[in-house]
């Protein structure tokens, strides 16, 4: 009877998972327009969004689940209203996996950068970059080549510029632990500017500029890399300096641990979407947690602190965002399991997810923002 039981329990438990519904909390008044891009069975992930030669440019990975393997390719997509999208071409790693691709147009030229990976668990080596002209045809992947260092072990996240001259690139280290500034004038020479943050098994890592010229970088710190049950001093960094970005001053957030960010600034303010972890921190549950309940979700992104201010239609396995801003709106694509249900993070490693798009208008976010964070400015005179 003592064995029946526990099978029962067993069982309604799974059932439980497997059935849960979907309790993320899209935010009425931000006015959220959302809808699948790609649902072809297939564990589609790790997206990003480039408005190019007046036309978005989506490319995501696609795996048969979502743990290192050589069946893993990129995807290259194009749409002029973000609803309709033709296929371009797919980029491979002949024998490897890859992961998280990058877009930047950097003296004229398509970048695609991203991360190659040779076993079945998520652990890149190194930073890869393929060019094009119009998204269609790719070179070959090449290493990028780090000026006075082994480029090999370093992992670029997003390359950003201010003047489309120098060009700055967040990178963290294989073995998590230590994130650094590049930069830039070619996509291809990266000289080191500083190194942002060192410890707490940290790792993903974007920036973005303050109005005050400032960059604000946030990182993901794991604390213990790769833990399935997490870790309860998870945190994500929030970083600041000033030109010419050597030294850097620090707070922390709880909020959630920020994984796959995708920074971008609008009329004044840094916001971010990524990874949101839902629900009670408890022992199966800490953050990062493989058992946990996950979200993609909007950030307000302060130097002293982050403001979740709303979810995006998502569950399971989910985030690793792009970002584009086009005539008064925001286009998000991201990447979540079914979202009718509410599965663990584990669960939905393992199942299908879809690309989906989301489009907001950029006034209903910078409004929900001044109320989310307690602001009472008055309209700006038109």
């Amino acid at each position: 009877m003592m064995v029946e039981g526990v099978l029962l329990g067993a069982l309604a438990l799974v059932a439980w998972l497997w059935l849960r519904p979907n309790r993320a909390r899209v935010h009425p008044a931000l006015g959220a327009k959302t809808w699948d891009v790609v649902a072809d069975g297939l564990h589609n992930s790790n997206t990003d969004l480039i408005h190019y030669r007046g036309q978005l440019l989506l490319v995501h990975a696609a795996s048969p689940y979502h743990m290192g393997t050589s069946d893993c390719r990129l995807v290259v997509r194009r749409s002029a209203d973000g609803r309709h999208w033709e296929k371009l071409a797919e980029l491979r790693m002949p024998g490897e996996d890859i992961r998280d691709p990058k877009f930047a147009v950097i003296a004229g030229k398509l970048f695609l950068y991203a991360l190659p990976n040779r076993g079945f668990y998520a652990l890149p080596y190194g930073t890869v970059y393929s060019t094009s002209d119009t998204g269609e045809q790719w070179t070959p992947f090449e290493r990028v080549v780090l000026v006075g260092s082994e480029p090999e072990g370093w992992l670029f996240w997003r390359p950003k510029t201010r003047d489309d001259i120098t060009w700055y690139v967040p990178a963290y280290w294989k073995h998590h632990g230590r994130s650094i500034l590049l930069h830039s004038t070619d996509g291809v020479r990266w000289n080191l500017v500083s190194e942002i943050w060192r410890g707490e098994g940290n790792d993903e890592t974007d920036i973005e500029w303050l109005p005050d010229g400032r960059m604000l970088a946030t990182a993901r710190l794991e604390v213990t890399p790769d833990r399935m049950l997490g870790n309860r001093e998870a945190s994500t960094l929030l970083a600041t300096a000033a030109p010419p970005y050597e030294r850097w001053s620090y707070h922390k957030s709880r909020v959630t641990r920020l994984d796959g960010p995708a920074l971008f600034a609008h009329d004044g303010r840094i916001y971010a979407v990524a990874r949101y972890q839902a629900g009670t921190r408890g022992v199966l549950t800490r953050l990062g947690g493989t058992f946990s309940r996950k979200r993609t979700s909007l950030f307000l992104v302060e130097p002293e602190r982050l403001v979740r201010l709303s979810d995006l239609p998502s569950a399971g396995d989910t985030s690793y965002a792009g970002v584009v801003l086009n005539d008064g709106a925001l286009f998000v694509s991201y990447y979540t399991s079914e979202i009718r249900r509410d599965y663990p993070w584990i669960l939905g490693m393992l199942l299908p997810t879809n690309i989906r798009m989301a489009e907001v208008p950029l006034d209903r976010l910078a409004q929900l923002a001044r109320e989310k964070a307690g602001l009472k400015e008055a309209a700006s005179p038109t």
